[in-house]
């Protein structure tokens, strides 16, 4: 059971985490014709956008209320009523989701109020769904901001199954998957083709896959999401063999799924390394009825067979983590399975899965803190986000970088991490990273004996201890 280290600064000095609305509109970037509307500064959604862009190097649909000093001071509901009846006349999307900023929440906004207010004033646009979510960026995280996004979303749009005449198992292929913020498009593609292995048909709640996998469209533009979960589809959860969710940040999320539908639930804390997808397969074999396919059978001894390969890099390597809980805690499994010390575990925020998490400490702060754990614990290599490298390059170590968000390599959103297959990859993407950076290098040999004036005497000893290597 992990110690948990409280925030001891007043402030970040070299910041973790990203902001619940941003966790929030990635969320309602995963459903079909979708805008999310931030209710705050135009300042607060022109830095989340800037974030998303260069993450997925895609246009990325975001509105905002464009509070100013005078809504800031005398209220902003005129803003959200506007804001979502220019967006329902000018886009007509499916979804707009009203995420709130820090600004919205210290000025005392009510935007469950103002969504009511706009169905009462408009009822023309009542085949647009609208959901209101309390998402401050004073508290919390990406990871945070998604799970409530998701919770709401599914409130709103999942009808109870007596009102709506849904029971489980009606559709007799059909799983609900509830994943979080961390599965990349590559991921859910991936996951996609196991459910279908088994001869099942996953609906991914949401699917980024299908919004932000960097598919070229025939369409010039488009004001809101192209692909992702159809809306149409939320009304079907109720019909399903099961729900399977991925992600103990989601657990409230799938709770309240399970209560309006009564579909049984599978959770699963992750989908890294060995034993997180032995639990996958078994619980898809369950669901289905049908046995493990010989190619994920193959797939599994690829991955044993690279356990075997990258075990002596591996084996008692040194390692940072800074992570959002679910991701730091996928991240340690993964490299404790491989006999990897973790000798620094740092979040964003507090929440229940930290408890759980085996390392000795885990560290609720920033990147500074996790160079100065790291410093003092001699780590040897840092998994984190773009922003960590400048932390690795001042460690002296190489960094794998995950999460989000990642600026500043090509495809890393696309980057595949679950399953057999991408469990290999990282494996083998960190052993290579301690292979071709070098580590605690043996410092040249140089005799006392020998009998040679200083200048001849340094090139001598280079020369002989270059003979002896």
């Amino acid at each position: 059971m992990a110690d948990i280290l409280k925030r001891n600064k007043a402030l970040s000095v070299n910041p973790l985490k990203a902001s619940q609305p941003i966790g929030g509109s990635l969320a309602t970037l995963g459903f079909n014709r979708a805008m999310p509307m931030l209710h705050g500064s135009q300042g607060c959604t022109a830095f989340a956008k800037v974030f998303f862009v260069r993450h997925f190097r895609e246009p990325i649909p975001l509105q905002s209320t464009a509070m100013d000093q005078g809504s800031s001071v005398m209220g902003a509901d005129e803003n959200v009523v506007e804001g979502i009846k220019t967006i329902a006349e000018k886009s007509r999307p499916a979804l707009i989701t009203i995420l709130t900023t820090g600004l919205a929440e210290t000025q005392g906004a009510d935007v469950h109020r103002n969504v009511r207010e706009f169905r009462e004033a408009n009822p023309e646009f009542a085949d647009v769904a609208v959901v209101a979510v309390n998402t401050p960026d004073f508290t919390g995280s990406v990871e945070t901001g998604f799970a409530a996004t998701l919770t709401e979303i599914i409130r709103a749009l999942v009808p109870d199954a007596k009102e709506a005449g849904t029971y489980p198992g009606k559709r007799k292929r059909q799983v609900n998957v509830l994943v979080n913020y961390m599965l990349t498009p590559g991921d859910l593609e991936a996951l996609r083709d196991i459910f279908e292995q088994f001869q099942l048909r996953p609906v991914f709640v949401p699917d980024i896959s299908d919004s932000l996998d960097g598919c070229l469209t025939d369409e010039d533009f488009s004001p809101v999401t192209i692909g992702g979960t159809l809306i149409s589809e939320m009304a079907t959860l109720g019909d399903a063999l099961a729900t399977v969710v991925i992600g103990p940040s989601l657990a409230k999320a799938a709770e309240l799924l399970e209560q309006k539908t009564g579909v049984p639930t599978y959770a699963l804390d992750h989908l890294y390394g060995l034993k997180a997808n032995d639990a996958l397969m078994s619980a898809l074999a369950e669901i289905s009825g049908h046995d493990v396919p010989e190619r994920i059978e193959r797939q599994r001894s690829q991955l044993q067979d690279a356990m075997l390969d990258t075990h002596f890099m591996l084996g008692q390597l040194r390692i940072a983590i800074a992570a959002d809980a679910d991701l730091l805690n996928a991240f340690v499994d993964q490299v404790q399975e491989m006999g990897s010390e973790v000798v620094a575990a740092v979040t964003s925020c507090n929440v229940p899965l930290l408890s759980r998490i085996p390392v000795a400490s885990i560290k609720i702060g920033d990147l500074e803190d996790m160079e100065l754990i790291g410093k003092a614990n001699k780590v040897q290599l840092v998994i984190g986000n773009s922003h960590a490298v400048d932390t690795a390059e001042r460690l002296g170590t190489p960094i794998l970088r995950a999460g989000f968000p990642l600026y500043d390599i090509i495809g890393g959103y696309q980057k595949t991490w679950i399953g057999y297959r991408g469990s290999r990859q990282t494996l083998f993407d960190l052993a290579n990273l301690v292979i071709n950076y070098s580590h605690e290098e043996i410092p040249v040999y140089r005799s006392v004996y020998a009998q040679k004036p200083a200048g001849e005497l340094t090139g001598l000893n280079s020369s002989k201890a270059l003979s002896c290597h």
